[in-house]
């Protein structure tokens, strides 16, 4: 749906343009960049450091083959071009999604996504791109390709803010605050100041990094920088609501809460009123992104017969918005178990080319409110808790097909995790029997297709998965998974298939090695993937492992952890603990994450007094069973301690 969404929207808004030159060509010379950066800070008299920091903090330097972020910006500099990059259907109208994930209550009614905004029409922050042509003269195809024009564009937009704010062309960082505050185009004081001090903290601290094209760049730190921060009083922005908010004050955070009323009959919506963790632990955070445009997201978040989800950001600057309070359930992750013991971030990312890169600002603001959500319910910070929504198993065997696949792979979970100050490390040797997923992101980069249509090859870029074989061969079949294809045909390498791959900081037990080849258990079988020593995409880790239990040929795999039938309270229908059509086999391991009660949340009424949350007397462990967690009966395996 969201291909033929995007093909659609795509014939009414795409440009006729010609084939220009690769965005790399020409970049692989030692210090192009750096020159490139010199050449347009002193064309447009702005300060290297502060192109260097705000290109920093939008794009981590890299052009990214000219490809436009999630948010439709491109190059080094973010410049957007929103209808350019085409925004597909929004993330919760696909017609085969249930995000409450229970059969309860009827599904929420499906929403047909609104047509694609004329360009016109576009909120000032998605067209940078326009005004930089403006302002330099060049063509936008040649400001979206090519990364020294996207340099010049960038430093020709922070030297017009400049002179809008009646500031000189200093050589001095400092008197820079106003134009750095205004150029990711927030439209609050608040998300204004946090984006210039993110940039201004990334020029105090410095920075070094290789660039996707190949590219040393380095920033030097100047600790003693004083940005002049009363600028961005000039900027005449507005406050937002904040009261009540839950998030870091290291962020700028609003209040847009989702409405919760009566609707006609019994039904509700579009979340449920509940009192955690008094009521049950939250258990994970749940990361996704929106498909759909920053204002589009906060449409659909206000519709009382929607669905909902805790938390939306938004890119260019890193903007937080909360919905629904921590203690309430959103329902966001189509799964009812894990939607009940969980809260969801939404990122704004709207693009036909889905699962694409991401801002730096956008991963920078999302860690610290994970960060903070973590503290604040006890939620370990590790891939067994913090879950892309592509990660969270389906229910019942009818659900893995319409299970979503964002954020997918190309977010970078090995950065995320380094900001979330918990970066992946090996931990055992490298002949452990347990392995931590963990490709070089910029340097590993299979090939995907399905990005813009159906087969065709995606734009080479970073990833942070690996891909299984059935045997130790780069020409061996991909691994099988039987949820997705029930007739036992190989997986594919779509960029929404996740049927063969396994995840940075996803742990699994190690099932033989050959070569320079891993095999790891993975959704019942032998899953083989590359992992030479000198060039490794994973390393050695300590853990416990569940195996079936001695005299147990296999066992079942399941979707959520539900109590079992004696459990179930007069008034409250019991919830069938219906099994995966995987097994889990003896003589197979799987890496245990946590141990969980048998719960149940019965949330059939509109006022909360009518919930009940059932609990039973079996106790599930999760496990990281294929690319999805799933769930086991402690009573059905043994737990042991892996080898070193």
């Amino acid at each position: 749906m969201r291909a033929a969404g995007a093909l659609a929207s795509a014939a009414l808004l795409l440009p006729v343009v010609t084939a220009g030159p690769a965005a790399t060509a020409g970049q692989r010379a030692p210090g192009v960049f750096q020159r490139q950066v010199t050449d347009a800070a002193n064309r447009y008299h702005v300060p290297s450091s502060v192109l260097l920091g705000v290109a920093y903090l939008e794009s981590r330097w890299d052009g990214h083959s000219g490809s436009p972020s999630v948010g439709g910006g491109y190059g080094p500099m973010h410049l957007t071009d929103a209808a350019t990059a085409l925004a597909s259907a929004p993330h919760h109208s696909d017609a085969t999604e249930d995000a409450r994930g229970d059969a309860a209550r009827p599904r929420p009614a499906v929403r047909v996504a609104a047509p694609a905004p004329e360009r016109g029409a576009l909120p000032a922050r998605l067209r940078t791109l326009d005004r930089a042509a403006e302002l330099t003269g060049m063509s936008p195809e040649r400001l979206r390709r090519d990364p020294a024009a996207n340099l010049q564009g960038g430093a020709a937009l922070l030297a017009a803010e400049q002179k809008r704010l009646g500031l000189p062309l200093s050589d001095d960082a400092a008197d820079w605050y106003g134009a750095v505050a205004a150029y990711a185009g927030a439209t609050d004081r608040a998300t204004a100041r946090t984006f210039a001090d993110d940039v201004y903290e990334v020029i105090r601290s410095g920075q070094r990094r290789r660039t996707d094209a190949g590219q040393d760049v380095a920033l030097p730190g100047s600790p003693g920088l004083a940005p002049r921060t009363e600028q961005v009083d000039r900027l005449g922005l507005g406050t937002v609501a904040a009261a009540g908010v839950e998030c870091p004050p290291t962020v700028a955070c609003e209040s847009i809460p989702a409405p919760y009323q009566q609707l006609e009959g019994k039904d509700y919506g579009n979340h449920d009123v509940e009192n955690r963790p008094a009521s049950q632990k939250v258990d994970f955070i749940v990361i996704h992104d929106t498909e759909g445009t920053w204002e589009t997201t906060i449409k659909l978040i206000k519709d009382p017969a929607y669905v909902s989800w805790n938390y939306t950001i938004r890119s260019g600057d890193g903007h937080v918005a909360q919905h629904v309070q921590a203690k309430d359930v959103a329902w966001h992750a189509g799964n009812w178990y894990v939607n009940s013991k969980s809260v969801g971030i939404e990122h704004e990312g709207f693009l036909a080319q889905p699962d694409a890169w991401y801002t730096e600002e956008m991963y920078r603001t999302s860690a610290r409110l994970v960060r903070y959500l973590a503290q604040k319910l006890d939620v370990p910070l590790d891939r067994q808790h913090i879950l892309g929504h592509d990660n969270v198993p389906g229910t019942t065997p009818a659900t893995i097909k319409g299970m979503h696949t964002d954020p997918g792979p190309y977010w970078d979970w090995a950065h995320y995790f380094e900001l979330l100050g918990r970066p992946f490390r090996g931990v055992g040797s490298p002949f452990s029997g347990m392995v931590t997923i963990s490709p070089d992101y910029d340097d590993h980069t299979p090939v995907y297709t399905g990005c813009a249509k159906p087969g065709e090859q995606c734009a080479a870029h970073g990833s942070g998965a690996v891909r299984l074989h059935v045997a130790p061969r780069d020409d061996a079949p991909l691994v099988r998974d039987v949820g997705l294809r029930p007739d036992g045909s190989p997986s594919t390498v779509d960029v929404n298939d996740t049927g063969a791959r396994a995840s940075t900081g996803q742990q699994f037990a190690v099932a033989g090695r050959e070569g320079g080849w891993t095999a790891i258990w993975y959704l019942g079988q032998k899953a083989w993937f590359r992992n030479p020593w000198w060039d490794p995409t994973a390393v050695g880790a300590h853990g416990r492992l569940v195996t079936p239990k001695e005299g147990l040929g296999e066992i079942p795999v399941y979707g959520r952890a539900y109590p079992e039938q004696e459990a179930y309270p007069e008034g409250v229908p019991v919830q069938a603990v219906t099994p995966l059509p995987y097994k889990l086999q003896a003589g197979q391991a799987y890496v245990l994450g946590q141990t969980s009660p048998g719960e149940y949340l019965w949330a059939a009424t509109f006022e909360p007094a009518g919930h009940r949350v059932v609990r039973g007397k079996e106790v599930y462990y999760e496990i990281q069973f294929g690319h999805r967690v799933a769930f086991v009966r402690a009573s059905d395996v043994s737990v042991r301690d892996t080898n070193w």
